[in-house]
């Protein structure tokens, strides 16, 4: 069980960056002169992959304390 905290840890840590990653895209997408329909169109794209971030990290962290728990 004490092998599910350092794998939590490395699941939440991939989270993360890919949200961060979500925010440079967003933030680039805002700064750059895009009409309302393309702007739209390319926040929508982020959704999945920000959905997909922040899944992750809730998987990490319920694994570190399933680890923190049963060690």
């Amino acid at each position: 069980m004490k092998l599910f905290i350092p794998i939590g840890t490395l699941i939440t840590l991939v989270g993360i960056f890919i949200l961060f990653r979500c925010i440079y895209k967003v933030a680039k997408a805002r700064n750059s002169k895009l009409s309302d329909d393309e702007l739209k169109t390319a926040l929508q794209s982020v959704v999945p992959t920000n959905l997909l971030a922040l899944f992750l990290s809730a998987i990490g962290l319920m694994t570190v304390i399933i680890g923190i728990v049963f060690s």
